[in-house]
Parts: C-alpha cells; structure tokens; sequence
C-alpha cells in the first residue's frame, strides 16, 4: 500500500506539470489549476482504490480490481486517457453524464458498484475538474476482464429496471439553515466521499435503505458501522477532533483504520485539508440516532466464560478494564465495531487478524494477531458476547454458528 501513496503522489504531480505531455487540442482545454483542483477531488472520492488492481500491484487508475458484490464480481474500467481500453476518446460531457446519470460512452447503463447514486450529487464544476486531472494521466492500455454475473444480470439493461426503482437522479442543495462548514460537510460525506456506499444499510437489491443513513452496513463480510456522530450514534463518544485525527493521522484515542477503511484513510482522507475533514467531522456530529432497542442479555455463564477468554487472550493489549491503549491499542469499552447489530467484523479481525492503515503521520503499522487457530468458534462467540454485553452500548449475543460461517467465508476465501 505504502509503494501505491508513493506512485500516486509521484504521478499526480507529474501529470500535474506536464511531465506526460498531453495532445494539444487537450491541453489547451486543461490548466494548472483545474489539473491540480481535480486532483484533490479524485483522491477525495477515492477514485484510485477502486480503479487500481491494488491486488496485483495494478498501473494507477488502469482498472481491472474485482469489486466482490452480493450478485458476483464486478471489475473496476481504466480511467487513463488510453485511446482504445480508457477515456482517450470520452469528452468532458460524457464523463459528466456516467457520473450524473450512470452512464457508459455508448449509452450502456453502469452497474451501481461505480457509486454515482452518490456522485449524481456533484457539481458539473468538481466533475469536470476529475476530467481534467485525468486526462493528465500516462495512457495504460488494460484489458479488463469480464464481470463474473449470472444471467440476467449480466445484461447491462438489467439496470435500466433497478434505476426506475432505486436511482434519483439529484443535484446537491444546500441547506441555508445550515452553516458552510456543515453544507461542506455533507458534501463530501453524500457526494465526493460516498460514504453511504458502505456505511447506509442495502436492501436485496444493493440499493439504499433512506432510513437506514450511515447507520452502518455489510460490505463483502466486513460490517462498515455506524458513523453518526450525535445523540445515540456509532460516533456519539468521539468529539469532532477524534474524527479529523482518524480520517487525517490513521489514529485516534478510540481506533484505527484497518483493511477496507485503511484503504480510504491510506489513498484519500489522509491526503485531504485540514478544513475538509473538520467539515466531514462537523456534519457527521450533526447526526443524531434513534435509542437502541433494549439488547437480549447473555447468560451468566456465558459472561463468566467470555470474561475468562478475554483476560486470557486480550486484556496485555487492550487493558483489564477493555479501555486500550490511546493511539495504538483500540478501546473495546464503547468501540462501534464490537457494538454493531451485525458483529462480523470482530469476529472476523478475531479469527483473521489485521493491520492498522500506516499513514504519513503515523508510519508505524500495529497488527492485531490471529487467533483462529487458538480459539473454538464457541470461545469466539463468548468472547464478543461478553464484550458486547458489557460495553457502554449493550449488544446482543453471538453464536457459535456466526462465528463457524466466518470462518468457513474465510478459509474459502
């Protein structure tokens, strides 16, 4: 990841000064500043981690990542202005409309996993900007390979159906009853930074619940939580600075980013100003919840065996009283990952581990162990019970067979 932040800032400032030299029909379209704008707003949608082959050590913004979805796997388009497999022949009107309308080229409808239910919000000045920026880039010529979708999904016009249901074409309207920083805010948040693609619950179809708003949601196994940040919220503990120091620095005294957010810490947020994450961090604590209904409570014994486990495997990390170490180990007392109504995503940093995103703040890269091939699905289960049970936000138990499921998910994976 760190060689990707390398190669991306490397080649953002090349393009950005021409050291690829663009046609002159194009570059007479471009300049410096609207290059240099639209770069900024590609790495605030985090263009690049969906369109480079992270995998595989891709070229940037060539494409080819398979996008793993509920309906298969949907792989990234080449963003280079490649004459033949890219955007070399798009125009800025084009562009636009995949963006505003969900839109190919030749008129084909785009699969929703290229998220412009969310991207319709942003102004035609900011997409025309990314255009730019783009056009800037070296051509890559990348083959991309077939999205892997059973019939009649593979259809494109499939998604003509799902758009009459689901998608609304809209303009972002700013709320004047609200201060700039806050309409900056839900700017990047509903628009530019797309954050409901994972943190808004989906129904069968893929698409938004509206009552569900970054109430958190299931993403490929792992549970993205609840990111709202008022009363009742996944954030209602973390002050306005715990947010800017996450999404800029990669730590906070309450967590850090690790695997799907590091991605978005590492190739984006981390990058953006000061005054754009205190914006983002601003509108998120706007957001109140709803009470939580009242969680079922374990057994005693249940709470005993988990308590027991927990000191065992847990407590040299993350403290007897599950308060963790500020900056480097993550607090369990009140986390929103332990809390979550869907609890995948401890149960699967349990069995499988995982890293904390290294930033350029902070390069050190702290790792959470494995603990598979130690713990019975049974004592993984009692272990998230008791810390749930015992947390600031109660939460119900989890069973045996969640916890077998994911490993299973795993080791196929």
């Amino acid at each position: 990841m760190s060689r990707l932040r390398g190669a991306l800032l490397a080649g953002t400032f090349a393009g950005a000064l021409g050291f690829w030299i663009a046609p002159a029909a194009m570059a007479q379209e471009l300049s410096f500043s609207q290059v240099e704008r639209g770069r900024y707003l590609a790495t605030a949608s985090d263009c690049v981690a969906c369109h480079t082959n992270i995998e595989e050590d891709g070229k940037l913004y060539a494409g080819g990542r398979g996008l793993a979805t509920p309906f298969g796997t949907i792989y990234s388009t080449n963003l280079t202005p490649d004459e033949t497999t890219g955007l070399g022949r798009w125009s800025r009107e084009e562009f636009y409309r995949a963006l505003n309308e969900g839109l190919s080229r030749d008129g084909s409808h785009l699969y929703p996993a290229m998220p412009y239910p969310h991207f319709t919000k942003m102004s035609r000045k900011d997409a025309d900007a990314i255009f730019a920026y783009l056009r800037t880039l070296e051509p890559v010529t990348a083959e991309i390979p077939e999205n892997e979708l059973p019939f009649p999904l593979s259809i494109r016009m499939s998604v003509a159906g799902w758009k009459l249901l689901f998608f609304d074409k809209v303009e972002f309207a700013v709320d004047p009853d609200q201060s700039e920083e806050w309409n900056r805010g839900r700017y990047l948040v509903d628009a530019l930074g797309h954050c409901g693609a994972c943190h808004t619950g989906k129904n069968a179809l893929g698409a938004d619940k509206d009552d569900q708003y970054l109430r958190g949601g299931t993403l490929d196994n792992w549970y993205a939580p609840n990111i709202r940040g008022g009363i009742n919220g996944g954030l209602a503990d973390w002050e306005a600075e715990d947010i800017v120091r996450f999404l800029g620095e990669g730590r906070s005294r309450h967590t850090a980013p690790m695997q799907r957010m590091g991605e978005v810490v590492g190739l984006s947020t981390q990058h953006l100003r000061d005054e754009d994450l205190m914006a983002i961090a601003v509108y998120l604590k706007s957001l109140d919840d709803e009470p939580r209904e009242e969680a079922e409570a374990p057994t005693q014994a249940r709470l005993d065996t988990g308590e027991a486990i927990y000191f065992d495997n847990c407590a040299a990390c993350h403290s007897a009283d599950r308060s963790g170490v500020p900056d480097i180990f993550a607090s369990l007392e009140s986390s929103n990952k332990v809390t979550a109504e869907d609890p995948s995503t401890a149960i699967r940093i349990i069995l499988a581990g995982a890293r904390a995103q290294q930033t350029e703040a902070v390069p050190s890269q702290i790792a959470m162990p494995p603990f598979a091939w130690k713990l019975t699905d049974q004592q993984v289960a009692d272990v998230v019970t008791y810390l749930r049970a015992v947390s600031d936000r109660k939460a119900g138990p989890v069973s045996a067979g969640a916890v077998e499921d994911m490993r299973t998910y795993l080791q196929e994976k």
